[in-house]
């Protein structure tokens, strides 16, 4: 894995999902490049693909299910502009550390509150990934292995319990952190260093010219 420090990794992150976000509707030459520069950080990475192929199959099950209505042309695009945007941002949850998204999310411009609302929105995904391991763990246990069993075992229902148990796990853990005196107060103050900076501009630049040119 490159040595990239937490906050710098979060926010390339940001800005490749952004910018695949702000792409001008059915505009494919450029939202392939944003899937080729989605690849290159899972290798830069180096990600676990079963990890990764498990989660963001599971996550464009729910996605399929609101985007297919839509019409299929519309929904096949959304759908694998989606597919680039959950493979960026799976792949830097995947890839940290545990425990270490407070640190990761000091270093963005934004408001106090909204950092606890994200850092908390950030302690539910590792938890849920937690759960997406046991689950699929308990399907290796009975005999459900392979990429296609496995979504056959990510059924609906089996959805549904994941994230009601996720959900009663989350509540669990924000108990337990307010009982040990937890305020909202991120850990540590986390800045760029002048390298990490011109790396970040340098890739903003390239993703708002990506995006732009989608639109002439």
């Amino acid at each position: 894995m490159l040595k990239i420090s937490l906050p710098l990794r979060l926010q390339i992150s940001l800005m490749i999902v952004i910018g695949a976000a702000f792409l001008k509707h059915y505009s494919w030459p450029n939202l392939l490049v944003y899937g080729a520069i989605a690849l290159l950080w899972v290798l830069s990475l180096r990600v676990d693909l079963r990890k990764l192929g498990g989660l963001v199959g599971a996550e464009l099950i729910f996605l399929s299910l609101a985007a297919l209505p839509l019409g299929w042309k519309r929904a096949s695009f959304l759908l694998v502009r989606s597919l680039i945007c959950l493979i960026v941002m799976n792949s830097f949850l995947l890839t940290l550390p545990p425990h270490s998204f407070g640190i990761a999310l000091k270093g963005l411009p934004l408001p106090a509150p909204l950092k606890e609302n994200l850092l908390l929105a950030g302690q539910y995904l590792e938890i849920l990934l937690s759960e997406v391991g046991r689950m699929q763990r308990s399907a290796q246990l009975r005999g459900i292995n392979g990429a296609r069993g496995w979504l056959r075992y990510a059924s609906a229902a089996m959805i549904g319990s994941l994230y009601l148990r996720t959900l009663d796990r989350a509540e669990r853990v924000y108990g337990a952190m307010v009982t040990r005196g937890y305020n909202g107060q991120l850990p540590i103050d986390s800045t760029l260093n002048p390298k990490e900076r011109f790396t970040l501009i340098t890739v903003g630049i390239t993703a708002t010219c990506i995006t732009l040119s989608s639109y002439f």
